[in-house]
């Protein structure tokens, strides 16, 4: 843009913009739609913006998810959004779809052997009502004999889970570790308890 505008012009053309986008959209695209330096001043642009919905205790405030910026309603006014009928439903997802897809997070790209080696059962089911809620997707063939379809999140799956990327998944050695801190904690109840008996 030729000429430079105020930084409040710019916190308000940012702020509409993020309003009637429906995906999340990256901070280098809106530096470059609306004249932002680099996406760093976007992001700068957005913390201003956060810090004044906080103060005034908006409904709303940017987040990034899935790669993106976009403006989202805080996340305790989520069931009267519900009862409106203009939010979707919340999705449920089974124990086994949420195995398949953890799977399917941390090993991806994934063939169906593999995930069905893990669970120890069939998959397919589950595969395709993954794929139709577009929490999954094909993302090419494998080399192996037979050339299986490998499976990968989506940008619906970030989305959902609130996750800017899928770097942010809790790491293996953080879910190791709670497991361990668990498992401790009730075999001291246990010890606990038996000694009083």
């Amino acid at each position: 843009m030729a000429d430079r505008m105020e930084p409040s012009e710019e916190l308000r053309l940012l702020e509409a913009v993020l309003m009637v986008v429906n995906e999340p959209i990256s901070a280098r695209h809106l530096a470059g739609l609306l004249g932002f330096a680099d996406p760093t001043a976007v992001r700068t642009a957005v913390i201003e913006l956060n810090g004044r919905y906080d103060r005034a205790a908006r409904a709303y405030r940017i987040e990034e998810v899935a790669g993106g910026l976009q403006i989202l309603t805080r996340k305790q006014f989520a069931l009267w959004l519900r009862r409106t009928g203009s939010v979707p439903a919340e999705q449920i997802l089974s124990s086994g779809m949420l195995e398949t897809l953890a799977i399917i997070a941390y090993r991806q790209p994934v063939v169906r052997a593999e995930l069905e080696a893990i669970r120890g059962v069939g998959c397919d089911e589950v595969l395709r009502q993954l794929i139709q809620r577009d929490l999954v997707r094909v993302c090419g063939r494998d080399e192996d004999l037979g050339r299986p379809f490998l499976y990968e999140t989506t940008k619906t799956f970030l989305k959902v889970f609130g996750l800017q990327s899928i770097e942010n998944l809790p790491r293996f050695q953080k879910i190791l570790q709670a497991e361990s801190e668990i498992a401790s904690r009730i075999r001291n109840t246990l010890t606990d308890q038996a000694s009083e008996s």
